[in-house]
């Protein structure tokens, strides 16, 4: 009776709290402004009656579907939808919601595929955060930022060695359409897996089957778990095109705000200006070179901008962006591609020639460059990869003279043979990443030349065998190439020496699997079981 008596008490006082609460309470009036839809267009709309909305606020229209306002007009308000336009028509109401554009941010969402809103599309339920960030957002000041010297490895020899991107730059990937622009995303992507580096995935007007396959593939290499999906697909509004990279670059801020690294992947970046170019005509602004506006380089500029490298008071994180850019007929010198060359710190070019002759990832290294340079490379890459870029530079204007069918000399033959022997090394299987103490192995084997013996087609066969022996063998000094130990004469000659006794071996399954070719089978014209009548010879003499 005692504890049922306690139990009022208690809600009899908290009620009474709650009554007094409302008795003080006053109805405050305050105004709201409300719009009417003027007309609906192709993922637009134009709106009268917003008098004091602002530039970028969001607006909501009855039904729940979302708009940003982009143009300001003296007589009616320009807007770009955010959700499908199937229930909007003349005459809707739009009220302000007095917001810029916000997404959530936080470590629940790694592992989802998401909406540039948030909005959950892998079907595992609602994303719970704590904080949400604007989509747009000033780029850190100049005294916010370091110098950009921690290498960022993606696996992929010839990117490592020649073309090696750190944490904090801004490397593109350009290429015609279908010659593994995204796969050499995806490549760095897995690479990351154990490397405490956060990854963030950007589909930008791609078809729904493609990114699926990308989701899956992620999937099956493990790289889900650190990764965040951020989809916007070629069959979703214009407008949620256009804010998908800054919603996924807020997304990525709010883990290099904490002091960890993170890579953030644009594609691309193309379907991104066309699909601004496509809402700027809608909107009747003033199209300029080949109908894109005059501002098209502002918003990818003040977009990578955001990529940086943050000094020790903020932190010391970093984010590390990869856009990616189609060209056309092998036209790098287009509007947008020359474009975003202007604004990124290097470009990794793939060539569709390459692609043809099988010659995967298919890097022109002739147009590829790292304005970075060496200073975000492993020291240990310094031993190698001033001597490997020389002589494959000289090993193609070699390959393009040879093609005239001039007789050459043998130092010029040897050195096509070591250029062909370099081409095939530096081949790679997708979803296949090297570390870095095998490719310097298999680096230093090919310019030392333990693989001119190496028939071509056996290359693969091997860098195989030398893989195995590195990593069984010599897992001490693995560890200490990664992490940044600088390659002694003594190493060298050991890395050498190892591959050397693995390369040994591929030779000589190599010799002993030829077949003999000069041998020929003895004739016994006694024991022959047709013999030659020598009457019926004579006879054909005469």
């Amino acid at each position: 009776m005692k504890k049922e008596e306690g139990l009022q008490t208690v809600l009899q006082n908290t009620f009474a709290l709650y009554t007094q609460v409302l008795d003080q309470q006053e109805a405050k009036l305050r105004s709201q402004e409300i719009g009417i839809v003027q007309s609906i267009g192709q993922g637009i709309a134009k709106i009268i009656g917003l008098p004091n909305v602002q530039s970028e606020e969001i607006v909501r229209f009855t039904g729940g579907s979302l708009g940003l306002v982009f143009n300001l007009d003296p007589e009616e308000v320009g807007v770009v939808l955010l959700d499908s336009s199937d229930q909007l028509q003349s005459g809707t109401q739009v009220q302000r919601t007095g917001k810029v554009l916000d997404v959530p941010v936080g470590d629940t969402l790694l592992g989802r595929v998401i909406d540039p809103l948030g909005r959950p599309l892998d079907g595992k339920g609602i994303v719970r955060t704590s904080e949400r960030r604007p989509a747009e957002r000033n780029a850190p000041a100049i005294m916010d930022r370091a110098p950009v010297n921690v290498p960022l490895q993606t696996g992929i020899k010839a990117i490592d060695a020649l073309i090696p991107i750190g944490r904090g730059q801004r490397e593109l990937i350009l290429g015609d359409r279908q010659t593994g622009k995204s796969g050499l995303a995806l490549d760095t992507i897995i690479n990351q897996k154990g490397k405490n580096i956060l990854c963030i995935y950007c589909a930008i007007g791609q078809r729904s089957a493609a990114v699926a396959k990308v989701i899956a593939d992620l999937e099956e290499q493990g790289a889900m778990p650190y990764t965040t999906v951020v989809m916007a697909a070629g069959e979703e509004p214009p407008g949620l095109q256009y804010v998908a990279p800054y919603a996924a670059t807020a997304m990525a801020e709010y883990f290099a705000d904490q002091g960890r690294d993170v890579l953030i992947v644009y594609d691309d970046l193309t379907n991104h200006a066309r699909t601004y170019r496509e809402i700027s005509l809608l909107m009747r602004r003033p199209p300029g070179r080949e109908a894109y506006p005059g501002d098209i380089f502002y918003i990818h500029s003040r977009l990578l901008e955001r990529s940086t490298h943050f000094n020790d008071k903020r932190g010391g994180g970093s984010l590390t962006a990869l856009p990616i850019v189609e060209t056309e007929a092998q036209n790098i010198a287009a509007y947008i591609p020359t474009n975003l060359i202007s604004i990124t710190d290097g470009q990794i070019y793939l060539s569709p020639i390459l692609f043809q002759k099988g010659v995967l990832p298919a890097i022109d290294i002739g147009k590829s460059v790292s304005r970075v340079g060496g200073k975000t490379q492993l020291p240990a890459y310094r031993a190698v990869s001033g001597d490997l870029r020389l002589s494959y530079s000289q090993f193609e204007e070699l390959e393009a003279f040879s093609r005239f069918g001039t007789r050459l000399e043998e130092s010029t033959r040897l050195t096509l043979e070591r250029g062909q022997r370099v081409r095939e090394m530096l081949k790679q299987k997708q979803y296949a990443p090297m570390p870095a103490a095998v490719q310097i192995a298999v680096m230093l084997s090919v310019t030392a030349g333990l693989l001119d013996a190496v028939p071509i087609a056996k290359i693969a066969i091997a860098e195989q065998a030398i893989t195995q022996a590195i990593s069984s063998q010599l897992a001490d000094l693995c560890l200490q190439i990664e992490s940044g130990a600088v390659l002694t004469d003594g190493d060298r000659d050991l890395l050498l020496k190892t591959a050397k006794t693995a390369i040994a071996t591929v030779v000589k399954d190599t010799t002993d699997t030829k077949e003999p070719t000069d041998i020929k089978e003895p004739t016994d014209t006694k024991d022959s079981k047709d013999p030659v009548d020598t009457k019926d010879t004579k006879d054909i003499k005469e």
